[in-house]
């Protein structure tokens, strides 16, 4: 069995060996492979070249990441689920001639906020970033019933035309958007970092932290560096908080069972994820 990531500057991706490791584990026969259009063989390739190939080879299906995220939905036959509302993929599956959309940045974002102890129904919640990771992000915590959602781009008209799919697809959901200058930090309860500043490419912060109210929570998608700027921060003025690796393993584990139609041992691949994360830590330090 083959399956692969495709997107640009992956080569240190967790996502192939976490794949094959526990492939390895429950005893199949599982290639997992990079499409890095940055560099190698693919630099340059587009996505509907990688698809094709990946296909006629009889993979299983990809992984999809930055920058190809919403342009991956032009080249699917269906969309199944969240991906259906908000247009963007990260699983794509081939089966029987037909390709298949999925989005397990929703599943995996909505099961790690579900099982984190932040407040979110009822509560008013401001959201930066609304690309690709972000509309999957905004619909999990409209889907866990949050009061209202704002969200927050340097963008305005991308927040704009997210928040119309939103809409569209929770048409009860209170969602807004704002530019950055406008955001009203003291009315929210939590808030949420869907943009890629953080990691080790994007060092930073995506916004003042000590702007929000002082029992404001913070949870952030990004995982390469673990402990970001912004958790760093966060954990430092005593707020409760939410790192990006509960949702990377999330969406991992449920990718594989899309992939390969077995049943992760989701505890297993949490093990690998952290062993694999320490390690990397430890090579970006050295």
């Amino acid at each position: 069995m083959r399956a692969g990531l495709v997107g640009s500057g992956i080569g240190p991706s967790l996502t192939p060996e976490l794949h094959e490791r526990e492939g390895h584990a429950q005893e199949i026969d599982y290639r997992y492979e990079r499409f890095d259009t940055s560099s190698g063989r693919w630099k340059g390739a587009s996505l509907s070249e990688i698809l094709d190939h990946a296909e006629k080879r009889s993979f299983a299906g990809l992984n999809i990441t930055h920058p190809f995220k919403v342009h991956t939905c032009q080249l699917v036959d269906r969309l199944e689920g969240a991906a259906a509302h908000i247009k963007t993929v990260n699983t794509v599956l081939f089966r029987d001639g037909c390709r298949i959309g999925h989005s397990t940045d929703y599943s995996g974002f909505r099961e790690a906020m579900r099982n984190s102890s932040l407040p979110l129904r009822s509560q008013r919640i401001v959201q930066f970033g609304a690309g690709g990771a972000g509309a999957a992000t905004a619909l999990a915590l409209i889907d866990e019933k949050v009061l209202a959602l704002q969200l927050v781009d340097t963008d305005k008209e991308r927040a704009e035309c997210l928040v119309a799919q939103l809409k569209e697809a929770r048409p009860d959901a209170d969602t807004s958007a704002v530019t950055p200058e406008d955001v009203d930090f003291q009315r929210y309860r939590g808030v949420v970092n869907a943009t890629p500043v953080g990691m080790y490419s994007y060092p930073g912060l995506p916004f003042d932290l000590s702007s929000f109210s002082p029992t404001a929570w913070v949870a952030d998608i990004v995982y390469r560096p673990l402990e970001t700027d912004l958790v760093c921060a966060a954990h430092q003025l005593g707020r409760q908080v939410l790192d990006g690796g509960a949702m990377a393993l999330n969406q991992a584990v449920h990718a594989f069972r899309l992939l390969t139609d077995c049943r992760p041992d989701t505890s297993r691949m949490g093990s690998v994820f952290a062993s694999l994360l320490a390690d990397q830590d430890l090579e970006a330090e050295a």
